[in-house]
C-alpha cells in the first residue's frame, strides 16, 4: 500500500483541501497519516475523519515585531527535529502540504529525506511558508493562472483547489429547518472564516434593522463572537461554526457575503453562489485576500467591499443590488470551466512516487 503523509494547519483553509482529498487517495490506495500542531484547529478536524495525527512543535515566521520572533525559530527547529523522526518512523512514499507554518519542518524534512513532497497554493501570490517550502518541492499545485509563471524551476503546475464533495449535496430544506425559517425572504449567510472577522460581524449587525427586513440571515461569526443581545431576534441566526450542517446551509442561501480567502471563494464558484466578498486589508494582512477577490470580480463571480469603505448604507445597498442581479453573477459563474482538481493532484502524487523524484 502506497503511504502518504498530510500537513497543513492553522486555519480551516490549510486544512480543508486535505480533507477533501481524503476520499479520492483511499480509493486509490493510500495510507494515510496526518502531521500538523499539537492543538491547531487542524487537530479536530483530520482526527474526526479516522486519520493519524501526530502533532510538532510549530513556530510562526512573522514580518512585524514580537518578541515571539526570538523563540520561535527554537521551535521550528524542534518541530524539524520531530518531523525528520516522525518520517522516519511512518516511512511515507510522498508528502502533499497545505501550508501554514505547521508544514515548513514537515516539507524540509522530506526534502533531507528524499521523500517527495507537493505543496498546494491557493492564492494568487505564494505566503511566506509556501515560499520557504518551495525549496523542498517537486510540485507546486496553483490554484490561479497567475501564479504558475512565479513558481521558480518550471514547479507550478495549475490544478485549482480540492472542494469537498459533500458541500455539492445540500439540501435547501434541511438548511431552512436547522435555522427555524421559513421559504418566504431569501437567506443571506454571512461567513466571516474559520475564526471569524470582528470587523464583518460589526457591519452586519450594524446593518440588521435594514437587512432583515429583507432577508433571514444566518451569521457564522467564528469561535467567541456570538451576540447574546441577538439571541432570538427574528430572521436572525448566528452560530460560531457550523461543520455537519454548512452543506445545507449553503444550499438554503441565495446571497453569501464572505472573506476572501482563497477556498472560500472557490467553494462559491463551484456552488454557483452570487456572493459578496470584503478581503482582509493590508493593515492586517499580506494583501492576499485583496488580489483573490479582485481576480473573482474581474470575471463577473462576486461583488467586492473593501473594509475601508464600508458602512450600513454601503453593505446594505451592496446586498440588495448583488441579489436583484444574482442570476448575472450565477450564469457568468456557470460559464466556468472547472478543473477536476482532486483527479488531477492525485495523479500527481502518483507520478512523483513513480518517478522516485
Amino acid at each position: 500500500m502506497k503511504k502518504i503523509v498530510l500537513t497543513g494547519g492553522g486555519t480551516a483553509g490549510h486544512v480543508t483541501p486535505n480533507i477533501a482529498l481524503l476520499p479520492a487517495l483511499r480509493e486509490d490506495g493510500y495510507d494515510i497519516s496526518y502531521i500538523g500542531s499539537y492543538n491547531g484547529m487542524e487537530k479536530q478536524l483530520i482526527k474526526a475523519e479516522g486519520v493519524p495525527y501526530y502533532g510538532i512543535d510549530s513556530g510562526k515566521l512573522r514580518r512585524y515585531f514580537s518578541w515571539k520572533n526570538f523563540s520561535d525559530p527554537f521551535r521550528v527547529l524542534h518541530g524539524y527535529s520531530q518531523s525528520l523522526s516522525l518520517l522516519r518512523k511512518i516511512k511515507p512514499d510522498v508528502i502533499f502540504s497545505k501550508g501554514g507554518f505547521v508544514s515548513v519542518p514537515v516539507v524540509l524534512a522530506a526534502r533531507k529525506l528524499h521523500i517527495p513532497a507537493l505543496i498546494h497554493e491557493s492564492d494568487m501570490t505564494p505566503g511566506l511558508a509556501n515560499r520557504i517550502a518551495m525549496k523542498g518541492a517537486v510540485k507546486v499545485c496553483c490554484n490561479f493562472p497567475e501564479t504558475v509563471s512565479k513558481i521558480e524551476g518550471g514547479k507550478g503546475v495549475l490544478t485549482g483547489t480540492p472542494i469537498r464533495q459533500e458541500l455539492m449535496k445540500g439540501d435547501p430544506e434541511k438548511g431552512l429547518a436547522f435555522a427555524g425559517f421559513t421559504s418566504d425572504k431569501p437567506v443571506l449567510l454571512i461567513i466571516g472564516g474559520s475564526q471569524g472577522s470582528v470587523f464583518i460581524n460589526n457591519a452586519v449587525r450594524g446593518s440588521l434593522d435594514e437587512l432583515l427586513q429583507e432577508f433571514q440571515i444566518i451569521h457564522l461569526c467564528g469561535k467567541g463572537h456570538l451576540d447574546p443581545k441577538l439571541d432570538g431576534r427574528e430572521g436572525y441566526r448566528q452560530y460560531e461554526y457550523i461543520s455537519k450542517e454548512l452543506p445545507d446551509l449553503f444550499a438554503c442561501a441565495s446571497l453569501i457575503i464572505s472573506r476572501a480567502g482563497a477556498n472560500a471563494i472557490c467553494e462559491l464558484l463551484a456552488l454557483r453562489k452570487p456572493n459578496i466578498l470584503i478581503p482582509l486589508s493590508k493593515n492586517a494582512s499580506r494583501g492576499d485576500q485583496i488580489l483573490n477577490a479582485r481576480s473573482f470580480e474581474k470575471q463577473g463571480f462576486s461583488k467586492v467591499l473593501e473594509e475601508e469603505s464600508i458602512n450600513a448604507d454601503i453593505l446594505t445597498e451592496t446586498v440588495r443590488d448583488v441579489y436583484k442581479n444574482r442570476q448575472t453573477y450565477i450564469d457568468t459563474m456557470e460559464q466556468k470551466q472547472g478543473i477536476d482538481s482532486i483527479t488531477k493532484i492525485v495523479n500527481l502524487l502518483d507520478e512523483a512516487i513513480s518517478k522516485k523524484i
